[in-house]
């Protein structure tokens, strides 16, 4: 009897240490007694993930770059036609693909072309911000494309980013801060660049010099990129898809650049740059028409420019340009 009791009380009080073993050693009944123990699992560490996303961008080939700078002319084309308004979220995830390329390329060979797919779609992302309205976001992805730039040690890439990064500044009413951008982008590019980016380079610096009231610089500015024009018709750069510029071009530029300066000379310049647009850049026209009200009011032709402002009123609301109907809103009001 007695030697029951305690038999039982030596089980209980076994049976008690077992389970506390049981849950601090996470082991069965079996285990405790002597049966193998289970492996634990592995804990997970990331690096598994890690080396996978690696693994996948070392396999990028040239043949998927090429498909990424597709999807960006795709996008540009559509820019162009459309207007930027509906393209924010396509834009996007086109950007975070490619930046997930980069981000987990490893060497120089994989890294580079990536990159200047990279920063090619960011210069357009960022002026399709600055078209829309959305300064903040435009300088974010002028910085991203300098960042890839950089390192696809593509001197045009960066020197073309540095320069329209500029007109965020002259948006936001820094325009001779813009000026001091886009020379610094002149002495990056150096001679490492085509003909067709150092004239578009100075015709930027000639426009931002319109807005800083530097009319003698802005003239100066004129001169070179009429210099550095190469001849004939050819617009795109073979180098540099993102600059489409000739001499029908840059006579609209230069008539943009002198309506901002009010010189009469504009009005002739631009109507020669109407004649020979190309009609799938209809942001092109709104902004050309807005040259012309511009043009126009300088000579007080207030008819001609009623004209042209019911134009660009209705090509920029066609492709939702919030920075093309700001233009016009200003213009009208001095109407």
């Amino acid at each position: 009897m007695y030697v029951s009791e305690w038999e039982n009380s030596k089980r209980t009080i076994s049976d008690r240490y077992a389970a506390i073993l049981r849950q601090l050693l996470g082991v069965t009944d079996a285990e405790l007694r002597g049966g193998p123990l289970a492996v634990a699992p592995p804990m997970a560490d990331g690096y598994d993930e890690l080396l996978s996303r690696i693994d996948s961008a070392s396999s990028v080939s040239e043949s998927m770059v090429e498909t990424f700078n597709d999807q960006t002319e795709l996008l540009r084309t559509m820019d162009r036609q459309l207007g930027a308004s509906g393209l924010v979220d396509q834009m996007t995830g086109h950007l975070a693909r490619l930046e997930d390329a980069l981000n987990f390329a490893v060497l120089p060979s994989a890294r580079r072309p990536v990159a200047l797919a990279l920063a090619g779609a960011s210069t357009l992302a960022a002026w399709q911000a600055i078209d829309s309205g959305a300064v903040e976001r435009a300088w974010r992805h002028y910085e991203l494309a300098k960042r890839a730039a950089r390192d696809a040690e593509a001197p045009m890439y960066l020197a073309h980013a540095m320069a329209e990064q500029a007109y965020v500044l002259c948006e936001a009413g820094r325009p001779s801060l813009g000026v001091d951008l886009v020379r610094d982008a002149q002495r990056t590019l150096g001679q490492a660049g085509s003909s067709r980016l150092r004239a578009w380079l100075y015709a930027a610096e000639a426009e931002l010099c319109a807005h800083a009231g530097m009319p003698d610089d802005c003239r100066r500015a004129l001169d070179a990129a009429m210099a550095a024009i190469p001849p004939g018709s050819d617009d795109r750069d073979p180098d540099m898809l993102s600059i489409f510029l000739n001499g029908a071009h840059l006579a609209r530029w230069r008539g943009n650049v002198l309506a901002l300066l009010g010189d009469d000379e504009a009005v002739t310049s631009l109507y020669g740059a109407l004649d020979v647009v190309d009609p799938s850049f209809v942001r092109a026209q709104a902004g050309l028409h807005t040259d012309l009200v511009q043009a126009h009011l300088a000579r007080a032709e207030y008819d001609d420019a009623n004209t042209h402002l019911r134009q660009a009123r209705l090509l920029a609301s066609r492709t939702g340009s919030v920075r093309q109907r700001r233009r016009v809103d200003l213009l009208s009001a001095r109407l």
